[in-house]
């Protein structure tokens, strides 16, 4: 038994074969949210990409930010999308946006009640679920209404 949001039995996440997304999955097993940013325009982009969405410049850096955000959208799921979900539903998951990081937005579950009200707009913060015993270790973000 274990006190993780989501169960055993998920595939874990990992990088790309071409590596592009291994330093948010780093920063996540170190208690930090990376997102990448331009070093030629300023242009911050997330999912990971190897150009600048904005300028095509090659190779965005990776900069921290604070995990915190507000709600752009959201979903209650009531049917899973992986067996191990099967007796964990209704569940939610939500897209949040990042002020601080140009406004990009990242999809990740909504801890609480999954039945709790939901608001678009409402501000949440970051909480980091390490699977340390895994293999390969991993780290998990999910969301927490502030």
């Amino acid at each position: 038994m274990n006190d993780f949001y989501l169960p055993e039995g998920l595939p874990s996440p990992a990088p790309e074969p071409d590596g592009v997304s291994a330093p948010y999955w780093a920063g996540l097993r170190d208690g930090r949210l990376l997102v990448q940013r331009c070093a030629h325009c300023g242009g911050w982009q997330f999912g990971p990409e190897w150009i600048c969405h904005q300028c095509l410049a090659f190779d965005p850096a990776w900069v921290e930010v604070k995990p915190s955000g507000r709600i752009y959208s959201w979903e209650r799921v009531w049917h899973p999308v992986h067996p191990a979900l099967k007796d964990r539903g209704p569940y939610l998951a939500v897209l949040v946006e990042l002020p601080e990081a140009g406004h990009v937005r990242m999809v990740g579950n909504l801890l609480g009640d999954p039945l709790q009200d939901v608001r678009v707009g409402a501000e949440v913060t970051g909480v980091f679920e390490h699977h340390t015993d895994a293999t390969p270790a991993f780290s998990l973000l999910h969301w927490q209404c502030k």
